[in-house]
């Protein structure tokens, strides 16, 4: 079937659903370290504390990615259903994450926010190929990749934006401030409202051959035999985008587990008040405690909104190919070699720093790299592999990019950093070193279809 050429705004819509899922990640990505310190974790632990995103990513994608591509309702489309289950979901609970009252159960949350967040985003990255015609996908991936950078940047500044307004960041020994509370309680409406306009504004094309489809619906299930045959019969570029993936998620999960605890410490001089220290029967004891509570808080906002600066700068570099895109061709391996190049250099720089000012530099540079990471081994992959199995491999795909965090979890991030000496910022010196890393692997692609549309 000849697909058409869709307009931009037929693309922002159908894309929209991402700013929501983007505001989730950003607020998982931002605070949820956040929350861990605020509850009593050490910062030995919070790497461990986040296993729960990965796993679930890597169980929930390829089966959501399965099950899509085998469904099909003529109200509802293919995709659909899948977004709008994850976000019902995904928004109960970002609402309930803030209200956490003991460590295990905000590790719970995470666990359920983000199986909830893969449901619905898995479906987006299959809807760009099935909707776009060849020619249009880098575009496609490139104006999705806009959208995160706009819910990167907004949400990471949430909680600063209500602080400023008055919610205090202030809060008891072992209570999440409200300025945190309120900001995931807005991103949750955000996530639950830009699904459903995505999810009424597009619609989808039916499956090619309908009664193959029937046919392929009725036969007895194999799951897992298909996932694994699907391994064995992945494309060699998908394999080889894989090893690109498994360096720069690497390094990403380590921003996102260990930048706030880093960062105030190195750059703010505001670390988490260790409570081990206070004797909270005494009086004295506990308002100084929360004279560096509230200080480590606010500082954290300040992280926080520095981070952002990475969705800013994701955002313009998206702009800019997605007018070049929209008109010329593109070399995808280079771009993306560049774009990682500039990531590692940004995060090698903050080890470097010791004026605040500077830190969003440093994130400015590694946006360049994030926005690069959600576009271009999708476009590449998207003309590696089966349009009728795109749903399964984009969700196979994604071992690549949980596999890396399972690893820095169990441990990787800790024993690797210590390499470079005790410091928590040398965990952002081994972000850089691994992102260099990953743009030296974009020398491993060498498919002509996959590297210009």
């Amino acid at each position: 079937m000849k697909k058409r050429t869709l307009s931009f705004l037929e693309i922002w819509n159908m894309s929209f659903g991402f700013l929501g899922i983007q505001f989730g990640f950003a607020l998982q990505g931002g605070f949820m370290s956040r929350i861990f310190q605020t509850l009593g974790a050490d910062k030995e632990s919070i790497p461990l504390l986040w296993i729960a995103a990965p796993l679930t990513g890597l169980i929930v994608q390829p089966i959501i990615g399965y099950l899509s591509d085998r469904t099909w309702s003529p109200r509802w489309g293919r995709r659909r259903p899948y977004f709008l289950i994850g976000a019902i979901l995904s928004s109960l609970a970002l609402f309930l994450v803030p209200h956490s009252p003991v460590l295990w159960i905000a590790a719970g949350f995470l666990w359920i926010l983000d199986a909830s967040i893969n449901v619905s985003m898995e479906p987006f990255r299959a809807l760009v190929a099935d909707k776009l015609p060849e020619n249009q996908r880098s575009y496609g991936f490139v104006v999705q990749t806009l959208i995160i950078g706009i819910g990167t940047w907004i949400a990471s500044n949430l909680p600063w934006f209500v602080s400023e307004l008055g919610v205090s960041d202030a809060a008891p020994q072992g209570v999440i401030p409200a300025s945190v509370k309120l900001a995931f309680a807005i991103g949750a409406g955000v996530f639950l409202i830009t699904i459903l306009y995505t999810v009424f504004t597009t619609s989808e094309y039916p499956p090619e051959d309908m009664e193959a489809f029937k046919t392929l619906k009725q036969q007895k299930s194999s799951f897992i035999k298909d996932i694994i045959n699907h391994i064995g019969d992945m494309p060699k570029t998908m394999k080889r985008l894989g090893v690109i993936q498994f360096f720069s998620w690497f390094a990403f999960f380590t921003m996102w587990s260990m930048a706030n605890p880093a960062l105030t410490e190195h750059v703010f001089n505001a670390p988490v008040p260790e409570e081990h220290q206070y004797d909270f029967n005494n009086t004295e004891d506990v308002a100084a405690f929360e004279v560096k509570n509230e200080a480590f808080q606010k500082a954290s906002n300040k992280v926080g909104s520095a981070m952002g600066v990475y969705g800013l700068s994701s955002m313009v570099f998206a702009l800019l190919l997605t007018f070049y895109t929209s008109k010329k061709k593109i070399n995808r391996k280079f771009v993306h070699m560049w774009a990682l190049l500039m990531g590692g250099i940004g995060f090698v720089m903050m080890y470097y720093i010791t004026d605040a000012a500077y830190l969003k530099w440093c994130f400015l540079l590694i946006g360049i790299s994030w926005g690069s990471i959600l576009s271009m081994p999708y476009a590449m992959l998207s003309s590696a592999v089966d349009p009728n199995e795109m749903g399964v491999m984009m969700g196979l795909f994604n071992m690549f990019i949980v596999i890396p965090q399972i690893v820095a979890a169990l441990g990787a991030i800790n024993w690797l950093s210590n390499l470079f000496g005790g410091q928590s910022i040398n965990a952002m010196l081994l972000a850089g070193v691994s992102l260099l890393i990953a743009a030296a692997s974009n020398f491993l692609i060498t498919d002509r279809q996959a590297i210009s549309d």
